[in-house]
């Protein structure tokens, strides 16, 4: 059976956008898979605005996510596995659903089968050293930081 968490993903993506609010999600860059600008990392968390005004191409897959975005005025690709969302939220007034973190899959899982957005106005390929994240490191232990050890959300304003 096939995970329900891109499914809510989108459901939730349409219900903020409906409310005429501002999407974002939060990501685990240290999921396998996770192609994303590291230098806007904390806490191995990446928050990102994916509002239709932010993001060019976006696709919101069972597989994966993928977009680009400009980030400090330089367009990248962004693409990761659902299952590397964390949560997603409104930037008013933070209401949104948090997923339950799930163990990382092992090695050599079709990482490989992942090629860029079509037409997504760049390339992975001219992405700047240091923009994906690290594949061969697993943390010791997945607990966030919140009440109960369970993962944190950030409030970006």
């Amino acid at each position: 059976m096939t995970s329900t968490k891109p499914y809510l993903i989108r459901a939730i993506y349409e219900w903020i956008l409906d409310n005429e609010m501002t999407p974002h999600l939060v990501v685990d860059v240290r999921y396998p898979g996770v192609l994303a600008p590291t230098e806007f990392v904390e806490d191995d968390r990446l928050v990102l605005n994916i509002s239709p005004a932010a993001v060019r191409g976006l696709v919101l897959g069972n597989e994966r996510i993928a977009f680009n975005a400009r980030f400090g005025g330089v367009a990248r690709d962004v693409l990761f596995p659902s299952d590397a969302v964390l949560g997603i939220f409104t930037r008013e007034n933070g209401q949104g659903m948090v997923f339950p973190e799930l163990p990382y899959p092992s090695q050599g899982s079709g990482e490989s089968d992942w090629t860029p957005v079509a037409g997504s106005g760049g390339d992975l390929a001219d992405r700047p050293k240091g923009a994906e994240a690290s594949r061969d490191s697993k943390p010791a232990s997945r607990k966030g930081k919140g009440k109960n050890g369970g993962p944190t959300l950030k409030i970006v304003k």
